[in-house]
C-alpha cells in the first residue's frame, strides 16, 4: 500500500509540475522562478525571507538567490532590508510578480480534475485527507511545517484581534491567512 500511495502522489506531482512547465516555456520564465513566485504570494512576514523560500522550495540557497536576482532585475520582487534587523532581508511581490504568477498558474488541470471528481466521486474529495498526507510526509522528512498560520497552535484570537504566542505580535488579517515557516502543529 505505501508503494501505491508514493506513487499516486508522485504522479499528481509530475503531472503538476508539467503543466506548470508548459506555461512557463509560452512565458518565457522558469519553472523554479514561477515556485518561487507562487511562495512569495502565499507567505507572511515571518516567512518571506531568501532562507524561507529555498527551505520551503528544498532548493539550495544559491539557487533561490540567482532566482531572486533575476526576478527583482524583471521587476517581478523587490527586497527590503527588516526596519528592525537591517541584517534581515524581507522579499515581497510586485505587481508584474503577481501578473506573471497569476498567468502562469496552472488553473485548468486542476479546475478539469476536479469537475471530473465531483461527477464520478464526490464522496472522495476531502481536504482533510490530503492534509492527513502532506503532514505525515513533512515528519517522516523531518521538515517544517510551513502551514496557514491560523492553523498553528501558537495562534491566538483575542478582543484586540489574532496574536502569535511565539512572536509576542499582533497579526493582521492576512497573515493569518497565509503560509508560516515558524508553524507548529496543535
Amino acid at each position: 500500500m505505501q508503494k501505491n500511495i508514493y506513487e499516486l502522489i508522485e504522479r499528481m506531482a509530475a503531472l503538476i509540475r508539467s503543466e506548470e512547465r508548459k506555461k512557463c516555456t509560452e512565458l518565457g520564465i522558469q519553472a523554479v522562478h514561477f515556485q518561487v513566485l507562487d511562495y512569495l504570494s502565499r507567505c507572511n512576514k515571518y516567512s518571506d525571507a531568501p532562507a524561507a523560500v529555498a527551505l520551503y522550495l528544498g532548493m539550495t540557497r544559491g539557487t533561490v538567490s540567482q532566482s531572486l536576482i533575476i526576478l527583482e532585475k524583471k521587476g517581478m520582487i523587490k527586497k527590503m532590508a527588516d526596519s528592525a534587523d537591517k541584517r534581515k532581508v524581507h522579499v515581497s511581490l510586485l505587481p508584474a510578480g503577481m501578473e506573471m504568477l497569476e498567468k502562469a498558474k496552472p488553473t485548468t488541470l486542476f479546475a478539469d480534475a476536479a469537475v471530473e471528481l465531483e461527477h464520478s466521486s464526490p464522496e472522495l474529495i476531502n481536504e482533510e485527507g490530503f492534509v492527513m498526507a502532506l503532514t505525515a510526509l513533512q515528519k517522516a522528512n523531518k521538515s517544517q511545517s510551513f502551514g496557514m498560520c491560523a492553523t498553528c497552535k501558537n495562534f491566538t484570537r483575542t478582543e484586540q484581534g489574532f496574536y502569535c504566542q511565539l512572536t509576542k505580535e499582533a497579526l493582521t488579517q492576512s497573515d493569518s491567512e497565509k503560509i508560516c515557516q515558524e508553524h507548529q502543529v496543535p
